[in-house]
């Protein structure tokens, strides 16, 4: 167990390494120079290219990236070219935001998904599961951003009881911070709840016809206790596998849904720096997304061995 917990973080460690290098390659290939940018193109070659110095442009790139992977190892994950301020900061600032969001959209999903699974599993062929089965449908086909702006359409424009976008900050309010986020987060948990939907439904119909579910019924447990007490738990692997792959498309998700309510978090963050060629923010923001999506999967990896004795007895 301690043997393969060892592997699980050395390959952790490896895939971090390797996406850095990725991240730092790719963003280096785009084109545009920050410093033309920041100082517009009626600058002179002379301050262009002291400019160009000052930021450690000039330097090769292998020297630049173990330059930058020392920093964030340190803590110190630079100075952003367009704020003027510690990226470390800025970063922290939008997750407070961000993280929030991808938490109630997690929750929203869960709460969608695994009552609509496990009853369209119980009612297998019903009328109830080829309803369920639909709007597992719709929404593997439609977008998140498209249910935010349809959100947008009912609650706030038609029925004004949500706001439209924007962000109080929660210093007015735990009950404000969540009615603004309320929306964007039903709008990314939306397509994922669906996903999760017929992952659930499936898991839990493999799992209603094997013996010690049978054996639960022919004690005189109700069907209903029987499913949820011994098939749902025993279905619990391919859920929480789905669950964690499911994280990366929360992230790149957020990137959207945030730009279309307006809300100032680490999406976008991501999606201005990118358009300001702000590298050195980019860089760190896509990092902090590819380590959480790692590290998150390797977290679903334990979890399975938590709920699964035969990957325990095979992990030993």
């Amino acid at each position: 167990m301690i043997t393969l917990l060892l592997r699980r973080l050395v390959g952790l460690v490896v895939s971090l390494l390797v996406v850095s290098v990725l991240i730092f390659t790719v963003m280096d290939l785009l084109p545009g120079d920050p410093a033309s940018i920041m100082l517009g193109t009626s600058a002179s070659p002379d301050t262009l290219a002291a400019l160009q110095r000052e930021l450690g442009l000039d330097r090769p790139l292998p020297v630049r990236y173990l330059s930058w992977l020392g920093g964030v190892l340190a803590g110190d994950l630079g100075q952003s070219y367009t704020y003027g301020v510690p990226v470390a900061g800025l970063m922290a600032e939008r997750l407070t935001l961000t993280l929030p969001l991808a938490a109630m959209a997690i929750v929203i999903a869960l709460s969608i998904a695994i009552p609509l699974g496990v009853e369209a599993a119980r009612r297998h062929n019903s009328v109830l599961d080829l309803v369920i089965g639909l709007f597992s449908y719709l929404g593997i086909a439609l977008p998140a951003f498209w249910f935010g702006l349809l959100l947008i359409l009912l609650f706030s424009v038609t029925l004004g009881w949500m706001p439209a976008g924007g962000f109080p900050g929660w210093q007015e309010g735990v009950a404000a911070g969540i009615q603004a986020l309320l929306l964007p987060a039903t709008a990314l948990a939306l397509p994922q709840a669906a996903v999760l939907t017929r992952v659930t439904r499936t898991a839990v119909l493999d799992n209603i016809g094997e013996d010690f579910v049978r054996t639960a019924r022919a004690k005189g447990l109700r069907e209903g206790a029987a499913i949820w007490r011994h098939a749902f738990p025993a279905a619990l692997v391919p859920i929480t596998t789905m669950l964690g792959l499911q994280f990366s498309f929360l992230v790149a998700g957020a990137v959207l849904v945030e730009n279309v309510f307006n809300l100032p978090g680490l999406g976008r963050l991501a999606f201005q720096s990118l358009s300001q060629r702000d590298v050195i923010v980019m860089q760190n923001v896509v990092l902090f997304f590819a380590a959480l999506v790692i590290m998150v999967n390797a977290v679903v990896d334990i979890v399975h061995l938590a709920v699964d004795p035969r990957l325990r007895k095979e992990a030993g």
